[in-house]
């Protein structure tokens, strides 16, 4: 569904970037760019420009931003490791849109081919015909080497009673590995637990059961599930290593945390 606010954000950021030299051309990612938009989807827009200007348009992503609408708030994304993004909410009507600024070259490695709304002298389209996307999947041995770990660290955190911190812990391992790998299973690209109640449907009361509520018997099983269904998407192959040993001792440590607790 695009919304009249989509339309009319897209339609003054192609005339205002159109003016300025610097820029070759704006993509849209995201759902846009699948066609899967709704009424509450934001904007993932690409800003691609001259190299030649990368510290010039670095140092004006803000004032850029500005300059597309009514910006009511805006910061870059150091915090999720990109700062090439600006994380803008514009007003009046409300309407989240990422920009993220990438030069030529910077395009020429990338996870997807996204929608081109308004080009240069056919420059997007040139890159676009001579390379191809590439997007990262997650690396079976880099999660076995850790998974363990995550698993006794939880147990210490159920342990103590932080169970706020036990939340947090699951929540990133559901993102980082459960997720991921429950999508890869059903022909998805592994984005975190992006729409995994649309597509994960015959995985979807285990993964239920791995959000914990604030209490300690929640969080026990919870990471158990957690283990379970992690073991249940590992997919063997003769070049992963498994940590069995690992996986011993964590599982047994959670279980005489819950054992010497009186739940």
């Amino acid at each position: 569904m695009f919304l009249p606010v989509h339309e009319r954000f897209i339609h003054q950021a192609k005339e205002k970037l159109s003016q300025d030299q610097r820029v070759r051309g704006l993509l849209a990612g995201g759902s846009m760019m699948t066609n899967t938009m709704d009424e509450y989807s934001d904007l993932d827009l690409i800003i691609v420009y001259n190299s030649a200007y990368q510290d010039q348009i670095m140092n004006q992503r803000i004032t850029i931003a500005e300059g597309l609408g009514k910006l009511l708030s805006g910061f870059t994304g150091e915090h999720i490791g990109e700062p090439r993004v600006v994380i803008c909410l514009y007003g009046p009507e409300p309407l989240h849109v990422d920009l993220k600024f990438v030069t030529l070259e910077e395009l020429e490695i990338r996870i997807e081919n996204p929608l081109i709304l308004w080009e240069r002298a056919q420059e997007i389209s040139s890159i676009y015909e001579k390379t191809s996307p590439s997007h990262p999947y997650p690396d079976a041995q880099w999660i076995e080497d850790r998974f363990w770990v995550w698993v006794h660290y939880g147990a210490t955190k159920l342990g103590r009673g932080e169970w706020f911190e036990f939340i947090d812990h699951l929540t990133f391992i559901r993102g980082a590995v459960l997720g991921p790998l429950v999508l890869i299973k059903n022909g998805q690209l592994p984005r975190g637990v992006r729409k995994l109640e649309q597509y994960a449907i015959s995985e979807i009361e285990e993964l239920k059961n791995t959000v914990p509520s604030h209490h300690f018997e929640s969080c026990y099983h919870a990471l158990k599930s957690t283990i379970d269904l992690y073991k249940s998407l590992r997919q063997q192959s003769d070049t992963l290593v498994l940590k069995d040993e690992a996986e011993q001792v964590s599982i047994a440590y959670l279980d005489k945390v819950y054992a010497s607790s009186d739940h």
